[in-house]
């Protein structure tokens, strides 16, 4: 097993809440981790039709089936059972009782707020960040490679090619996942629509133009939007809450979760095929904001990144807003050192009154510090 840096947070939250909530996206790993650092509870999947039928018409019996606590996976399959559990941490009020698991966010979380808030720690656990595939020594030496592999654990524990897995994931997620959550009659028309957003990453999210393009209306476009968020398969990056400037651009970014579902929407079959793409420059910023993203949520925090751009085309790639400490970061797919790189923060700089951090990150080899700013190679993204 490829070690998990979400495990501490995870054991020690499990010490002050009776029960844990882990989402994230199908296949990130979040079965295979609770297994093996909550060793001593047992393990039901609600995906299974028989112990899915025994939680709908007995909830009560299928809780007394585990005294101890358990593992209860794709909870979100059986909403009744949320108001059983909250009764059953409540008869005790002890820490530790229950791990439960559910990748989609939207039916897992409108359940939690209605039974169980208060009693109830949340963790994200995202594919695999930097760190984790370092450690493990899988860390693919070029950006190409990363790109285009992706962080999903299979990729790599199992060497399971990443073009086979992301289209085997793209046919499951939308058969399973996308029938449950909406009604959605023309699959056709929604994996289009997958697509047409994979070709829209890094950008502000112009729901007119996407709508139109996939032939469906603009609330359809939200709807479905929607869906694929909940589904974490992508997210949507808000700009800096901060008004400096009136005239600022005010639409989210979109991204995704992972970029070698990204290549696999884009057609890119071959690693190499990523340098010469279009989109290179787009790709390069979705995988560096995905692992400042799962940086946060492995420590069991929420995102505190934000974009900033205005009407004129001023814009910095991502605010790291920390209370009283801003850190500013520009990204850049250049395997080259250069200073231009910093001026769109420097002019964010002067319409602030924050003291301001300033990187860029690039597909440089190594970090090189200057006098008030620096380059992060992407090898060492660690905000």
């Amino acid at each position: 097993m490829i070690e998990r840096e979400i495990s501490n947070t995870a054991l020690e939250l499990f010490k002050l809440y009776p029960i844990l909530a882990i989402t994230g996206p199908r296949q990130s790993g979040k079965t295979t981790l609770v297994k093996m650092i909550f060793k001593d509870k047992d393990y039901v999947s609600l995906e299974d039709i028989d112990e899915r039928q025994i939680a709908i018409k007995d909830p009560r019996g299928f809780l007394m089936n585990y005294p101890n606590g358990a593992i209860i996976d794709e909870i979100q399959r059986v909403p009744s059972l949320f108001s059983y559990l909250q009764t059953k941490v409540d008869e005790t009020n002890d820490v530790g009782q229950y791990i439960i698991l559910g990748s989609q966010n939207f039916l897992l979380m409108e359940n939690i707020s209605q039974s169980l808030a208060g009693r109830i720690a949340l963790l994200k656990l995202l594919p695999l960040s930097q760190r984790e595939l370092k450690k493990a020594k899988l860390f693919p030496q070029n950006s190409k490679e990363i790109m285009f592999n992706g962080n999903y654990p299979a990729v790599y524990s199992r060497k399971i090619p990443a073009d086979i897995f992301y289209s085997n994931y793209l046919s499951t997620y939308i058969e399973r996942d996308v029938r449950t959550l909406k009604n959605i009659g023309n699959l056709n028309l929604f994996t289009l629509f997958v697509q047409l957003c994979a070709g829209r990453i890094g950008q502000p999210l112009n729901y007119s133009s996407l709508a139109s393009d996939t032939g469906i209306s603009v609330n359809t476009a939200k709807e479905w939007l929607s869906v694929l968020e909940s589904s974490y398969i992508i997210f949507l990056l808000r700009p800096h809450h901060k008004n400096y400037n009136k005239r600022l651009i005010k639409m989210p970014k979109l991204y995704f979760y992972d970029t070698g579902l990204v290549s696999n929407l884009l057609k890119i079959e071959l690693a190499e095929q990523i340098q010469n793409h279009y989109l290179l420059g787009n790709i390069f910023e979705n995988y560096v904001v995905s692992e400042l993203l799962k940086n946060r949520y492995n420590q069991g925090k929420k995102s505190n990144l934000f974009y900033w751009k205005d009407n004129k085309g001023k814009e910095v790639d991502i605010i790291i807003d920390s209370f009283d400490n801003i850190i500013a970061i520009e990204i850049k797919a250049s395997q080259t050192y250069n200073l231009n790189a910093f001026d769109n923060i420097k002019f964010y700089r002067k319409i602030s009154s924050n003291n301001i951090e300033s990187h860029v990150i690039s597909r440089v080899d190594n970090n090189k510090l200057l006098s008030n700013e620096s380059f992060v190679s992407w090898k060492n993204i660690d905000f």
